[in-house]
């Protein structure tokens, strides 16, 4: 997205970010929908994923789970929210420290560990994480984004 392009009230502008600076929260409340869609797409009908009993027999006592993939697209899809469609994930990291159980509300946070100018571009660093409802980490991690030219944003 470039200067002369509104951005939504929401999306980061290049001139507040700095160290210490929050995303905005991005949340998804994940079930058996959402798990269907993602499966379809990406031909990951895996029944640990889809029904209650394998993942029950697998050792997830509250039935089917999410999947972990899936995660990492939700850290991309609250980068993309928080600096705009035309932000370039130059690296994305993140461990997976607990199930995503069903019916469950994940919250992506995370805050700007270092923002530099190099070469008209703004250079993002960020530590992130994924929280569920009783906000405890289940996906830490941290990512780099580049804003091209966007010094007036």
């Amino acid at each position: 997205m470039n200067s002369s392009t509104s951005r939504p009230a929401d999306m980061l502008a290049a001139s507040d970010i700095r160290a210490g600076t929050p995303l905005p929260p991005w949340t998804r409340r994940t079930d058996s929908m959402n798990w269907n869609r993602y499966a379809a797409v990406n031909d990951e009908f895996i029944d640990i994923h889809m029904d209650d009993e394998a993942a029950r027999s697998a050792g997830n006592d509250q039935g089917a789970f999410g999947m972990g993939n899936l995660r990492l697209a939700y850290l991309h899809n609250a980068l993309h929210a928080a600096f705009g469609d035309d932000a370039i994930v130059t690296e994305l990291e993140c461990r997976y420290r607990s199930v995503n159980q069903k019916g469950d509300v994940l919250t992506v946070i995370g805050v700007v560990t270092d923002a530099r100018w190099t070469d008209g571009d703004l250079v993002v660093r960020l530590d992130l994480d994924i929280h569920n409802a009783g906000g405890a980490s289940t996906c830490p991690g941290s990512a780099v984004v580049v804003l091209r030219e966007r010094r007036h944003g």
